[in-house]
């Protein structure tokens, strides 16, 4: 009886699968229908590019769908196994895409890979392994986050990148319950700072239209403090977080350290006297907890009852309870709708109320805003305009600029600085969000890149809406540090 040996590959596993994929090549090649075919010529020479790549990609595709040569099954299930989906699937493009799958297949016994996901990456994992056939995927909101965990488990870079774009790109989409507080809890677990800090922005700057949805009510603790803490949030006014603040407490019913917590970082010296008093009486939390913030109502009312000036003297009044955040309120700016913005110069005047101190509730300052599509760069101009004209030093080709200037100046400017905001908004998924930020003190030419990227010309323009750009001028006075005199 004769015994036959097989003799041993003196190949490594990864050179078996690189040769095996040249087999899959050929095998795929000679396969080819009457594809698109796509001529180059070159200059200087004969040479052309035939190219059949759509129809390659279909060809893996139909390797997938019908499991032709497949020599790998793998069983995917849930933790308690409550699902099974078993994808006939090919070692070698597994092993180029994912240097997961490669490890895992040098290492498997028998034909079949079992692994284990949860229910939400269980339910798209067809169309993670199609991903990497085709290269293309198409998902949905829903289906962005177990994508995402998906390709950063199995170390699929391109798709992990491509996901976090579409995140990124999606914040303003619509759906039924929100996805970016989800998705900002997913980006802070996974330690994506681009991806958490993307969606930090988007709440802080559209807080105002997210405090009205059920979205709000699913913010953690941890990001709810997160945003009070913050001197950029977009909304109607300090009342306006604090009646979203009372709901967000009813609902989730957090331990006292925490409510307390939040109810001192709101700005109560931002409400005006007639709000402070009604919150005293009427609200049943501030009633409860007003031992808790009671120092801070105190000096609120001072704050309110005296100069700022005069204040200043014996408190920090450069600290977070008298910095106003981006009010859109009437008393601290005006929406400006720039039609055909790229035609010529245009100006606006507008009134703010001098401070947030009740001490100033009378006083208005008169603002001249002009806005040039095309402004001669500061050190590029020969002559400088006076303080409060508005002369503009203009030229072909040059970029976009906003300068906000007082009509007249005043004695009660004195200790105040005036730092001005404008608030670019554009239409994205059928509704109205802020698109960009811009803080200076006297012109757009301080920030920089004030419409750096925007090509107004163009009518399609992610920077313009209906062909017009919507901006929102707000002014936040600033009072300079003062030496204290303790009296």
């Amino acid at each position: 009886m004769w015994t036959v040996t097989r003799p041993r590959s003196r190949w490594s596993p990864v050179q078996n699968h690189m040769m095996g994929l040249l087999f899959l090549s050929f095998w795929i090649q000679i396969n080819l229908g009457a594809g698109m075919v796509k001529v180059e010529e070159v200059q200087g020479g004969g040479w052309e590019t035939i190219s059949h790549s759509l129809s390659l990609v279909q060809r893996l595709e139909a390797l997938l769908v019908h499991g032709n040569g497949s020599d790998v099954a793998l069983k995917v299930q849930t933790v308690e196994a409550e699902q099974v989906k078993v994808i006939q699937a090919h070692s070698l493009v597994l092993s180029l895409q994912s240097p997961v799958f490669e490890e895992l297949l040098v290492n498997r016994n028998g034909t079949t890979l079992v692994l284990l996901e949860t229910a939400e990456c269980a339910d798209i994992f067809d169309k993670f392994i199609r991903y990497l056939y085709c290269g293309d995927i198409s998902l949905r909101l829903d289906q962005a986050t177990p994508l995402h965990k998906l390709a950063t488990k199995y170390r699929v870079q391109g798709l992990q990148r491509g996901v976090t774009q579409y995140m990124i790109q999606n914040l303003a989409a619509n759906s039924p319950s929100g996805h970016v507080v989800e998705w900002y809890q997913y980006a802070l677990q996974i330690g994506d700072e681009v991806l958490r800090s993307s969606c930090l922005q988007y709440l802080s700057w559209n807080l105002s239209s997210i405090l009205r949805t059920d979205e709000w009510m699913t913010v953690s603790n941890e990001l709810l403090m997160t945003l009070m803490k913050r001197s950029d949030l977009i909304l109607q006014s300090e009342m306006e977080l604090f009646a979203a603040l009372e709901i967000w407490i009813k609902q989730n019913q957090p331990d006292g350290l925490t409510v307390e917590n939040t109810l001192r970082a709101v700005r109560y010296a931002m409400m005006p006297p007639r709000e402070l008093f009604r919150l005293q009486t009427q609200s049943l939390l501030l009633t409860r907890y007003q031992e808790s913030v009671r120092d801070l109502l105190f000096l609120s009312f001072q704050y309110h009852s005296a100069s700022p000036l005069h204040m200043a003297k014996y408190f920090d009044v450069n600290c977070s309870l008298f910095t106003p955040r981006n009010y859109l309120s009437g008393e601290w700016g005006s929406p400006w709708v720039i039609n055909n913005p790229t035609r010529d110069d245009r100006s606006i005047s507008f009134q703010t109320q001098l401070g947030p101190s009740s001490y100033d509730a009378n006083k208005r300052v008169t603002w001249n805003a002009l806005f040039s599509p095309r402004w001669f760069p500061l050190s590029m101009r020969t002559v400088f305009s006076e303080q409060g004209s508005m002369q503009s030093t203009r030229i072909e080709g040059g970029r976009p600029r906003i300068i906000i200037t007082p009509a007249t100046s005043s004695a009660d400017f004195a200790g105040v600085s005036f730092q001005k905001t404008v608030l670019v908004m554009a239409w994205k998924h059928g509704k109205m969000v802020v698109r960009n930020v811009y803080n200076f003190h006297q012109s757009t030419e301080e920030a920089g890149d004030f419409l750096l990227d925007a090509d107004l010309t163009r009518k399609t323009s992610e920077f313009l809406s209906d062909g017009s750009l919507h901006l929102h001028i707000l002014v936040k006075p600033l009072y300079q540090p003062l030496i204290a005199t303790k009296k």
